[in-house]
């Protein structure tokens, strides 16, 4: 009976990926995850009569493997992209008072599609926006796969291509908190390289934004439950997995704290920590790297006025602790005049652990300050969410820690943001490692199913 059964260990987005594609092959799979929800941590949740997602997530238009994901469970419409990257950046510390630029792409080819954007670009100087014109044509010219680069920082390379502590604030950092979870000092320069390269520098359109209209739930969970039923996936929520043994026919025994499932095929699919508490013995040469894997926190700040202060549905900001603010008014489901602004602090370190009443008075100042409209309205509710493992942190060195889809031992397979992706700690990393986990198992089992990321990639 377990010969045709495989159990996928995590519901979030790597899991769900995978079960969808292990049943798509045929197999009996059954989807364990601890939470009441599927989504991992890219969730929402009622408070009051919002629903609120935990955090602001967006992906890219290059982010082919998440655009399959959505297209697979019938979400991409309540995620659109942007016909044209647009991103309004406002400098609060400019001496004349807040000023706005944009990035934003035009119809040119690449390199010369960010040309006249950057040209124009108020934040940095005349010899600044020469200079990041420069380094970027040098950072085409990197491999991210070339290991050497993994244990480099990407401000030391920014630094010898005379990168300003300005140019790096106003532009490299910019981008590089919200993609990589960290600064430029703090991260390995494989993997902002790759972020760079693909983003801004592969094609015309490949960083063009898009975000959920709809809370998150809506599409992590409620559809992707959909279309796991449809698919013939058992899913069961609450079950949190104790213990993962290899019987002595060489299949797989899953415990549960309800009970014991039988496989062929076992998918893990939680964060790193978590997986090492389950691997068994010999699954990996050298487990403790799951370990030295270390993490990052995002924490987001949510204000709700009882007024319209905000006419983007985003803009991100300098010279001020606030990075990213969105508009989640409509997605929220407030209905009453009012706005909800959701704050997204990436690399968050310094304000994960403050209590709520030191961010209310940091961060509403900030709002004030960059957006004048919020000085006469009414503050109706205040809260954070706080993701203290967000992401893992791409600190140089990390690209040796992280492992591949397969282990040592047949039958159980890895998958997770922090596994061997290519890519940094993303919604895209994660669907990538689900379908590659997938794969790589059903190779074994001599199942042949098309890659649905070879044609996209």
């Amino acid at each position: 009976m377990s010969a045709n059964h495989a159990v996928v260990v995590g519901g979030g987005l790597a899991g769900v990926t995978a079960a969808l594609e292990l049943a798509g092959a045929g197999l009996r799979v059954t989807l364990l995850e601890s939470r009441p929800r599927l989504g991992g941590l890219a969730f929402s949740f009622k408070r009051g009569d919002l629903t609120v997602d935990n955090g602001q997530h967006v992906y890219l238009r290059c982010c082919t493997a998440y655009r399959w994901f959505l297209d697979r469970v019938g979400g991409t419409a309540l995620a659109p992209l942007q016909e044209r990257l647009d991103v309004p950046v406002l400098d609060v510390a400019h001496p004349g008072g807040p000023r706005l630029g944009r990035l934003r792409r035009s119809a040119l080819p690449v390199p010369l599609h960010l040309a006249s954007s950057l040209a124009r670009y108020p934040h940095l100087s005349l010899a600044e926006r020469a200079g990041v014109g420069r380094a970027a044509l040098a950072l085409r010219r990197l491999d991210p796969t070339d290991p050497a680069l993994d244990g480099l920082d990407f401000a030391t390379w920014l630094g010898r291509y005379g990168q300003s502590p300005r140019a790096i604030e106003a532009l490299w950092d910019l981008v590089g908190i919200a993609t990589l979870n960290a600064t430029a000092d703090q991260s390995s320069l494989g993997l902002a390289a790759m972020v760079f390269k693909t983003g801004l520098l592969s094609e015309n359109g490949a960083a063009d934004i898009g975000w959920a209209a709809v809370p998150l739930g809506d599409l992590h969970d409620t559809l992707a439950r959909k279309e796991l039923d449809a698919a013939g996936v058992r899913t069961q929520l609450r079950a949190r997995v104790t213990g993962i043994f290899r019987s002595q026919d060489g299949n797989w025994r899953v415990d549960t704290e309800t009970g014991t499932l039988d496989a062929a095929t076992v998918v893990l699919a939680v964060p790193q920590r978590e997986a090492h508490g389950l691997l068994p013995a010999g699954a990996l040469a050298d487990p403790d790297k799951l370990l030295d894997i270390g993490t990052a926190p995002i924490l987001n700040v949510h204000v709700v006025y009882d007024r319209k202060v905000l006419r983007r549905p985003f803009f991100a900001a300098l010279g001020s602790p606030v990075q990213w603010v969105f508009d989640r008014t409509d997605a929220s489901g407030l209905t009453d005049g009012g706005q909800y602004l959701a704050l997204s602090q990436s690399a968050a370190q310094d304000d994960i652990d403050e209590p709520v009443s030191v961010l209310r008075t940091k961060y509403l100042p900030e709002l004030e300050r960059l957006l004048p409209a919020t000085r006469g309205a009414k503050v109706r509710d205040f809260f954070v969410t706080r993701e203290r493992t967000a992401t893992f942190a791409p600190t140089p060195g990390v690209g040796r820690l992280r492992p591949g889809f397969r282990t040592d031992t047949p039958g159980l397979y890895l998958a997770g943001a922090w596994t061997a992706t290519g890519w940094p700690a993303t919604m895209e990393s994660a669907v990538r490692s689900g379908v590659g986990a997938a794969h790589a198992a059903l190779a074994a089992l001599g199942r042949h199913r098309e890659n649905p990321l070879q044609e996209a990639a």
